[in-house]
């Protein structure tokens, strides 16, 4: 074992006081980076706070600024209520007022469409009434024209009847005649027989008149010593007209009437009402074609000898 001497341990104190030295300067150096480290961390915590506080007032300031918006909001929504409610009740006042218009008008409506119904009934009435008073008078146009008719026709019939009572009248006193001739003949019988001659000329008992088997020829033609009847197709065109000459009748229209006994055109001139429709039953749809195209006139002017 080596020998401790005192210079070696001084050199171990020196050394240990050296170490001890350096250490407490590497302490005092790390507490003095330690401090500095712990200063900045606090002065940083400092200025966090002191940001983080002015964020918060400046927070606060906008909330005291939201805050004041919202009651400023709070109270233009209030008073927009209170608007609001005001303009309800003015509506539902209005409303209240439209109902009671509109049930006016309603009842208003009600009574112009009675009106109106009122009136439908008046204007169907007048013009039912108006039909009846055109009906009427077509009835009472008919019955003029077929009393016309009747005017025109009685003169002839009258004439006709005072030719015939006349006929009448010379037929009688021929009969009375006759029966006084008769009743001489028979005396004359009771005086004595009766004398029977031969004809010494039968050309004489004829006096020139052939016999006949048509009923209408001794109804139509009388012998007078005048006038003597017509033979063959004279008398047969001094039975009848032609009816073709009126305008508006053809050969199938003229026997048509001819079916009808119309041959003459004093008939056609004497049509009343009753023989116009019985025409028409005939030939469908000549009621009125009648009337349009004149046949009673022109058969008049033909019957008297003039033109249709």
């Amino acid at each position: 074992m080596p020998e401790v001497t005192a210079l070696y341990i001084t050199l171990v104190v020196l050394a240990v006081a050296i170490a001890a030295i350096i250490g407490w300067l590497l302490r005092g150096q790390r507490s003095t980076h330690e401090k500095l480290a712990i200063n900045a961390s606090w002065q940083e915590q400092i200025d966090s706070h002191r940001n983080e506080q002015q964020r918060l007032i400046e927070q606060n300031k906008t909330l005291m600024n939201q805050v004041s918006h919202l009651q400023a909001s709070s109270e233009e929504a209030r008073k927009r209520a209170r608007e609001l409610s005001r303009a309800t009740q003015l509506a539902s006042t209005r409303r209240d007022d439209l109902q009671r218009e509109i049930r006016d008008v309603r009842s208003s409506l009600e009574a112009v469409l009675t009106e109106r119904k009122q009136l439908q009934s008046d204007i169907a009435t007048q013009v039912r009434a108006g039909e009846d008073r055109r009906q009427k008078d077509e009835t009472i146009r008919r019955l003029s024209r077929e009393l016309d008719n009747w005017h025109k026709r009685v003169p002839p019939l009258i004439e006709r009847y005072r030719v015939r009572n006349a006929e009448a009248l010379r037929l009688e006193s021929d009969l009375a005649a006759a029966q006084r001739r008769l009743e001489q003949l028979e005396n004359a019988r009771s005086d004595g027989a009766t004398r029977i001659e031969p004809v010494r000329d039968p050309a004489r008992l004829t006096d020139g008149r052939g016999a006949s088997n048509d009923p209408s020829e001794g109804q139509l033609f009388r012998h007078d010593d005048s006038h003597k009847a017509p033979a063959g197709g004279e008398y047969r065109r001094a039975l009848r007209d032609d009816l073709q000459v009126i305008k508006g009748i053809g050969p199938s229209i003229e026997r048509t009437l001819n079916e009808l006994g119309l041959f003459r055109y004093q008939q056609l001139a004497d049509l009343s009402e009753n023989d116009i429709d019985r025409i028409a039953e005939r030939l469908k749809g000549f009621h009125k074609r009648i009337y349009r195209e004149n046949w009673i006139g022109q058969a008049r002017g033909l019957a008297g000898g003039g033109t249709p």
